[in-house]
């Protein structure tokens, strides 16, 4: 979107519930990410982090005897190392991460969810695992047997966040994993989505997901993988929803539910240029 939108005109709501600690410093993976990739720096490749970046300080830690199973880079280490070196002088997640994109060059707002702390709990056969160890560590090896998600009650939506959403003349749920990337966003600030002017894109193109567990996710959890089921989760805060050309035989049970039904090609191969160009000819 932020090529095909004025300097300014786009605001990105980032995901918390990911967020860990490591040697005092807090990760915010999403927020990060969402940075790096508007200041077309991120690491393609390797799916997180800075492209090209070097890992001397890790290695130095793997020597001491620390774990390293979380491949934070150098340049990335710097990003966290400020944010943490902010947050004790009392700044909020919020003026952390527009503080980082404005260092990073960017016009674009990027704003977390909200500024408490909430965490993604995965209970698997292993024990209690927070995101990274599920992620990362365990590589998604120990069978998952719920989600929670800790300090979600008390969280709250900024005022960034709201102001945002008000003045939206559209809003996109993106693609992405509904339980454990959209699902904590919604969960928070879902009382204030403009639902008429909200959109949601599937994360399932015939019957897969086309990154991440999306799919097995949903069938542990006794979901059926299909872009319906993904729909009925978001019909309260989204009246539009993007079904992909692949599944248009479904558009019919969309309909029945209610949604504006637009069947696009989701599949991203040129960076989402062509699908974000039909959106916006569609809502804007």
């Amino acid at each position: 979107m932020q090529p095909l939108l004025p300097p300014g005109h786009l605001t990105v709501i980032a995901n918390t519930a990911d967020d860990d600690e490591f040697w005092g410093h807090l990760v915010s993976p999403d927020v990060d990410a969402v940075i790096y990739r508007l200041a077309g720096m991120f690491n393609e490749s390797a799916g997180y982090g800075v492209e090209g970046d070097s890992f001397h300080v890790l290695d130095a830690m793997a020597r001491l005897g620390e774990p390293a199973w979380f491949r934070i880079g150098d340049k990335d280490f710097a990003t966290h190392v400020l944010r943490s070196e902010m947050l004790g002088r009392g700044c909020t997640l919020t003026e952390c991460a527009l503080a980082l994109s404005a260092r990073f060059g960017l016009v674009t707002r990027v704003l977390p969810m909200t500024n408490e702390r909430v965490r993604t709990r995965f209970l698997t056969e292993k024990g209690d695992l927070s995101f990274q160890e599920y992620f990362v560590r365990e590589r998604l090896g120990p069978t998952l047997r719920g989600i929670e998600l800790v300090g979600i009650d008390q969280a709250r939506p900024t005022r960034e966040v709201v102001s945002a959403l008000d003045e939206s003349e559209l809003v996109i749920i993106g693609p992405s994993n509904p339980l454990i990337s959209i699902a904590p966003i919604l969960t928070v600030i879902g009382a204030h989505m403009p639902r008429e002017r909200t959109v949601a894109i599937t994360p399932i193109v015939r019957g897969a997901s086309l990154k991440g567990p999306t799919v097995e996710m949903m069938r542990t959890l006794g979901l059926q993988p299909t872009p319906v089921e993904v729909a009925r989760m978001y019909h309260e805060v989204a009246a539009s929803f993007v079904l992909d050309s692949r599944d248009q035989e479904l558009a019919s049970d969309l309909d029945e539910l209610g949604f504006r039904t637009l069947v696009f090609d989701t599949v991203m191969a040129d960076g989402g240029a062509v699908l974000a160009a039909r959106i916006l000819e569609a809502f804007i």
